[in-house]
């Protein structure tokens, strides 16, 4: 299974900085914790894509490309990129540039975002939510494929006998299909043959067993194999020298950050109690020491039937540079072995 982490490279709106000066600190850190996970021995690492004042991600792969240049064997991705609200043309001249960049690291999750904001940010409807992504998927895919290309939709003038530079270092660059909860979004997913991301951010992990077989049943009445029809699942977590300390230093800024976001959609705040539920043995959250963490990923893979990934998303609570830091390394010392034992 392989092990990584994903970032939306969340500021700290508490450090009493100038911004600027603040936002470079930040990005500075974020690299080192990038470089971190290389030398740890994880698999991946994703950068998101927002458009909100709080994260520091609205291009992430030119924070890929400058992580590129400082590591040597992970892989490269967007968690995710929100092909929506993109041109599918720039969003492949961009990776295969990183995949350049990075000698053949580069891979990405595409999707159409957990936030609104990038639809009115470049002119896009949400009334053309669903059209907007089955289109530019599309588009994305035929590039991918073809060096020439000739196409038309909707919502982007028409391709006519089109070339497009670069390609990619590897031939075809991994593209994976990033999900919430939608069955059309699976059975889409299986039925191109896609690697399936999913976010699997609250609930119990195993209720999303159902939506990843219609996955894999709409990947194999399209012909596809098996070994194609891989899964892999973010999720929010932490990981400390012991499951007090881990609960200890996560549940403050997670409780602070879901609720505030949850006061822009209609939810309750978050307590204490939603909070144990969510790390207890069948919640989403992976929160803990290594063993513990470790048991619980090798679970979520049981109960969805196989995973070939697991991607932690921890900057969401506020934690320091330090913590990560360690978190990272706890990470590749003890959850990268103990998920791989055979």
């Amino acid at each position: 299974m392989e092990v990584g982490i994903d970032s939306f490279a969340a500021t700290n709106g508490l450090n009493n900085k100038p911004v600027a000066e603040s936002n470079m600190d930040e990005m500075a850190d974020l690299l080192e914790r990038i470089v971190m996970a290389d030398h740890a021995g994880l698999d991946v690492f994703g950068i998101g894509e927002h458009h909100r004042k709080e994260f520091l991600d609205s291009a992430p792969t030119i924070i890929l490309a400058a992580a590129a240049a400082r590591t040597k064997h992970i892989r490269l991705s967007s968690a995710v990129t929100v092909l929506s609200a993109a041109d599918p043309v720039r969003v492949f001249q961009n990776f295969a540039t990183l995949d350049i960049v990075s000698r053949g690291r580069a891979e990405m999750v595409v999707g159409r975002g957990s936030f609104i904001e990038a639809y009115p940010l470049f002119g896009y409807s949400l009334q053309d939510y669903d059209a907007l992504f089955i289109e530019k998927l599309d588009l994305l895919l035929n590039i991918r494929d073809h060096e020439v290309v000739t196409w038309k939709g909707r919502f982007r003038p028409a391709l006519n006998n089109i070339a497009i530079y670069p390609r990619p270092v590897q031939d075809p660059i991994p593209i994976w299909l990033g999900v919430g909860g939608t069955p059309q979004s699976f059975a889409r997913a299986g039925t191109l043959g896609l690697p399936l991301m999913v976010a699997i951010i609250g609930g119990e992990t195993h209720r999303f067993r159902p939506l990843v077989d219609l996955y894999r049943e709409a990947g194999r009445k399209a012909g596809h194999s098996p070994d194609k029809l891989t899964v892999g699942v973010h999720s929010l977590g932490y990981v400390a020298e012991n499951r007090q300390q881990a609960v200890s230093d996560y549940f403050p800024g997670y409780a602070e950050t879901f609720t505030r976001i949850g006061k822009e959609r209609g939810w309750p705040p978050v307590t204490r109690a939603q909070f144990d539920a969510q790390t207890g043995p069948t919640g989403a959250l992976l929160v803990g020491g290594p063993e513990e963490v470790a048991e619980k990923i090798l679970r979520h893979s049981e109960a969805l039937g196989g995973i070939s990934r697991i991607t932690f998303q921890m900057d969401n609570a506020g934690l320091s540079h330090e913590k990560l830091l360690k978190s990272i390394e706890l990470i590749g010392k003890y959850i990268v072995p103990l998920v791989n034992t055979d």
